[in-house]
């Protein structure tokens, strides 16, 4: 019997992925444990193993091919024993047989069901009471020569809320099945509407806000422009999950600033003689330093301290109650190539600033080659922004969900500052923090960046 290959889900929120490359073609054996592909999520990329022994029969799914739905079928393997031609004939009718199985109960129930509207709503006497609330309300759509569409169950609904006409949407899914981007694209773009009919049963609904509520359409924005002006760079998956993730933020998240001006003299000089005593190593390119801190690094660590004082501020929001976590895992801000991604340093108050400095410039590293695992980046219960290093005074960011908090770091500025009485020239640092209010109060928050600014300043406390 053929065996399936699908699209994994590499991590709990793991929608859909790119199927970046193939490591295996048509004719090769695999063994369970043996890496057959590369997925490319929003923000990694990442290797794919067999799970069974077989042979592969047929690549469902080519390579290169953007935004694959998990668990649709990619590839097919014949097991042993199994003819390789046959088993990839198979292949190719699982994907139809499983969408007609799924379409055919609706087909069934719109041929059987009475015109009374009362009478369609009713649910049949041996479905669970479950199975009728999941169903979707509408037919199969079908396209206007009449053969029938293949969309998901959410595509289907979505475009009935939206009075948006399916036989008018290009599919992206396997077999060009709709699904859900396809739908919001086409609502987005403005696509064709639906029936009157459809769309007053819509209107009828508790349908959402009209795309027009979302702002402008692609169109009117690019008429904007003088044609020829311009060239369009397409989202890829990491700007669209950057913009969904901070859309969210900004629309849920009720959000208050503190800031604090840290003195950075003492830091310092004790970052130079640390420095400056560190071990050296002997590598391929000879012999140096076992590590080197940077200013993130004191920051890193002084931020994690804080949240083990203020145990209530390392916390995130759920809607029955606050999570409160045991350690400071920081999430550190790193750009990279048209993108932002926070790496995390799991239980960072525990950590000495040398082993920080080591592990943030490894999860630096292997970001910008795309090579972190989901874990590597995902959660956290903090994060670190530092924009000091290209002049930047200050600024606030956005609270990265389901953290709580996250502070931006400031350039360090030679200013006067008072010190027994004196005026002095100082190196001030500012550091401004955004709390998610609903989890954070603000004599929490001040409570938190006071606790911060006194590891800042007094650094030697970090050493003990």
């Amino acid at each position: 019997m053929p065996i399936n290959i699908t699209m994994p889900a590499l991590s709990p929120t793991m929608e859909e992925g790119n199927l970046a490359k193939w490591l295996v073609k048509e004719g090769d054996k695999v063994a369970p444990g043996d890496v057959i592909a590369e997925i490319e999520t929003d923000k990694a990329t990442m290797e794919v193993e067999a799970v069974d022994e077989g042979t592969v029969a047929k690549i469902v799914v080519p390579a290169g091919t953007d935004a694959v739905k998990v668990n649709a079928l990619i590839a097919i393997l014949a097991g042993e024993g199994e003819d390789v031609a046959e088993a990839a004939k198979g292949g190719d009718a699982a994907p139809a047989k499983s969408e007609a199985k799924a379409e055919a109960p609706k087909q069934e129930a719109k041929a059987e069901a009475p015109k009374d509207e009362k009478s369609e709503a009713a649910p049949k006497a041996d479905k669970p009471v479950a199975d009728q609330a999941a169903a979707p309300s509408t037919p199969a759509p079908v396209s206007k020569s009449g053969e029938r569409l293949f969309a998901s169950p959410l595509a289907r609904r979505m475009a009935k809320d939206a009075g948006l006409d399916l036989s008018a949407v290009s599919g992206s899914g396997p077999h060009g099945r709709i699904v859900k981007s396809d739908v919001e694209k086409a609502v987005a773009s403005g696509g064709a509407k639906a029936a009157p009919a459809a769309a007053q049963a819509s209107a009828s609904s508790a349908a959402p806000a009209p795309a027009a509520a979302k702002g402008p359409s692609d169109e009117s924005v690019l008429k904007l422009f003088a044609e020829g002006s311009y060239e369009l760079l397409p989202h890829d998956g990491m700007r669209k999950t950057i913009a969904s993730r901070l859309t969210e933020s900004t629309q849920t998240v009720p959000s208050y600033t503190v800031s604090m001006e840290c003195e950075l003299d003492a830091m310092l000089k004790l970052r130079a003689e640390i420095n400056a005593s560190a071990p050296v190593k002997k590598t391929e390119k000879g012999e140096v330093p076992a590590f080197k801190l940077s200013v993130n690094d004191f920051i890193i660590k002084a931020m994690a301290l804080a949240l083990r004082d203020v145990p209530m501020a390392n916390a995130s929001w759920t809607s029955t109650a606050r999570v409160l976590h045991k350690h400071a895992d920081v999430g550190v801000a790193v750009s990279i190539p048209d993108g932002l991604i926070t790496p995390i340093v799991r239980k960072a108050e525990e950590k000495s600033l040398s082993a920080i400095s080591n592990e943030v410039k490894d999860l630096a590293k292997r970001a910008r080659d795309k090579k972190l695992k989901p874990e590597e980046y995902q959660g956290g219960t903090t994060s670190v922004s530092n924009l000091g290093m290209f002049g930047v005074s200050s600024f606030t960011s956005i609270v990265n969900l389901p953290q709580a908090s996250i502070v931006s770091i400031g350039a360090g500025v030679e200013k006067p500052v008072v010190r027994g009485g004196k005026i002095e020239v100082g190196t001030v640092m500012t550091a401004t923090f955004a709390f998610d209010h609903r989890v954070i109060d603000g004599a929490l928050g001040a409570e938190l960046a006071s606790a911060f600014k006194r590891y800042i300043e007094s650094p030697m406390s970090m050493l003990v």
